[in-house]
This record gives structure tokens, sequence and C-alpha cells, in this order.
């Protein structure tokens, strides 16, 4: 039988197409549902041309990096390698997913968030009578746009020095630059929770010792934690993001130490709150710092673009300063589904 995939012209321009990544590209010249029923079947149209080319990527017995650069096609190749590892990087890492709500997609630098801002009175569900009018909920543009922030690294390494390197090793150097793009992106989300958009919509930030929380600053405990998601109606406070040392003072409470907790940590790694939310301890916050939010309603991720690397200096073996980035920002949604404890002392 004769592949479609064999046939395929590859070049340069299939990364410059408007709205369509190089993968979408391929797909549309070549779609994966013409290999239902083949020994082909379950790979995408990029993995073909792997194939094609006989590049294999991972494992013990993975191609040096200088296979893609036996014929000029190949070479077509190279960027897309290193984006999609770049990404596995980035996805490794990700914890987005667990504190935004939605994520949205843009093809510009310039995006406006929709809020709705119910007042007290109008949360209330009153009965509607006969013939009267029902309550409304006003959904409205944000006033201020999203600011949208460009992350990425340089790939600084000369030809001469990877080409004879395997790539499942040099795939672990993408992922890594993955992980700090992540980092970087998760830098924004916080900042976004606490100081808001630009549209007046701060996180509350309450500190142990204060007359809310009470307890004694520099201390944290089951009960000021209690205290401090009982603020959260009518939203449920269903994640925590702690830093490292918030998140040691938990983990030696009592409450936290239940052997059921233990056993469960012991087998998949996750911990066990005995309040329900889901803990993630990170780095990316300040010393003292816990993040209380309802991922459900709290923060709104925007996309400009998927991975970008400059295909042109990688497929032209320019590899001295290739840049790898990614575009993205946050937008808070509703500004009390999250708010900040400080241990303070």
């Amino acid at each position: 039988m004769a592949y479609q995939f064999n046939e395929i012209r590859l070049e340069k321009g299939m990364y410059g197409t408007p709205g369509k990544s190089f993968t979408q590209v391929l797909e549309s010249l070549d779609p994966s549902e013409n290999y239902k029923g083949t020994p082909l079947e379950g790979l995408d149209a990029y993995q073909r041309q792997l194939k094609r080319f006989d590049i294999r990527v991972k494992g013990a017995g993975s191609d040096a990096v200088e296979k893609f650069f036996r014929t000029s096609e190949s070479s077509v190749l190279f960027p897309e390698y290193v984006a999609r590892s770049v990404k596995q990087g980035m996805e490794e890492s990700n914890i987005l997913p667990y504190i935004t709500a939605a994520t949205t997609t843009i093809d510009s630098l310039d995006y406006r968030s929709i809020c709705s801002q119910p007042s007290e009175e109008e949360k209330q569900l009153h009965r509607v009578e006969p013939g009267a009018a029902i309550p409304q909920t006003e959904v409205k543009a944000r006033e201020n746009l999203v600011k949208l922030h460009k992350r990425g690294r340089m790939l600084v390494a000369s030809y001469e020095a990877i080409r004879f390197q395997r790539l499942d090793l040099f795939s672990v150097m993408l992922r890594q630059i993955g992980s700090q793009i992540m980092r970087m992106h998760l830098d924004d989300a916080i900042s976004v929770i606490v100081d808001g958009d630009g549209n007046d919509n701060a996180a509350a930030e309450y500190t142990i010792g204060d007359s809310t929380i009470g307890g004694t600053a520099g201390t944290l405990n089951y009960a000021a934690l209690l205290k401090f998601w009982n603020q959260f109606d009518p939203y449920t406070m269903n994640t925590l993001l702690v830093s490292p040392d918030a998140m040691l003072a938990l983990l030696q409470c009592s409450e936290f130490q239940n052997p059921l907790t233990g056993l469960n940590f012991q087998g998949t790694g996750e911990l066990t709150n005995p309040l329900g939310a889901k803990l993630i301890k990170t780095s990316a916050l300040a010393a003292g710092t816990v993040i209380g939010l309802d991922r459900r309603y709290a923060l709104e991720m925007i996309q400009a673009a998927d991975v970008n690397v400059e295909y042109d200096r990688l497929i032209d073996r320019q590899l001295e300063r290739a840049a790898i980035t990614s575009i993205s920002g946050f937008a808070k949604l509703y500004t009390d589904a999250s708010k900040v404890l400080h241990v303070g002392g």
C-alpha cells in the first residue's frame, strides 16, 4: 500500500501558515483518519514524517541530532521536535490546570475579559411573583485589557557541540527549558491572583494574628486554616497554593497526620487535606504565604500563541541564538474566589 505521507514536500513555509501550527498543516495534507486500520494508526502527521525519514527521538536507540539534517526536507522537522520537547517539559511541571477555570486561545496581543459582579442583593434568589420582573445578572467586558507576557529562553548551542548527541538526551535539556517557561507563567498567574489584573480586583489578604484569623503571628495551625477556609462562602476553597515553609508547618499539624494521609502520600504522592482542598507546594510563592481559591471561578488563562521557535535558525543549524517563547496572560474572574493568607511574624 502506498502511503501519502511519503509524497509530501516539506518546506520552511509550513511554519508560517497563519492560524495553523506545523502539525496542523501536515494534517491538512496527510489526514490521520486515512490511516485507520493500518499499522500507522495512532501516529499523527508529524510522527509519520519521522517514520518516513527513519528518525527515532526516544529510547536507548534514539538517533543523534544530526539525523534531522541528512536532507533539506528532514531538517524542516527539527523545529517541531524542539517545540514538542519544550511543551512536554511545560506539561510535566504544569499546575495551571489546577488553578484556572478556563483557558482562552486568541490570535492577537489584545484581550478584554468579561465579568459579572452582582451586588449582595442581586445574589439573593428571591421568589418571582407572577408578572414581576425577573432579576438580572449582568455580564460585561472588563474596563482594562489583560496584559499578556512573552516568556521564553534562548537556546544557545553550536551545531558542532550537539550534532552527535542522542535525541533522547537532548530532549531532557529541552524539557528543562519548558519547565522554566512554565514557572514564569505560574509567577504571572500568582501575581494576578494576588494583585489583580488591573481592574481593581486584588485578592483579600489576611494575616495570622489579625482580628479575622486570630492566632499567633508566625504560627500556622489548623485553627487559623479553618478561619481562612470560612472566609470563602459562597465559594468553596478547593485548592491551596502553599509556600515550602508554610507546607512544612501544615504537615506538622496533628490533623494532617492521620495514618490514611501518610499511606496515601507514600503510595501516590498526593496529600490528603482535612478540608478537602488540593494542596500544591510551590516555591513561586513568597515565604509564609498561602493562597486559597475556588479553581472553578477564580482565574482565566489567555494564550496568544503556541510554543514558538525560531524555525529559520533551527532549520539552517544556527542554534547559537534561537529563541523559544510562549505568550500568555491571566484574568481574574470572580474576585472573592481567591484569597491570600500570610503567616506573619
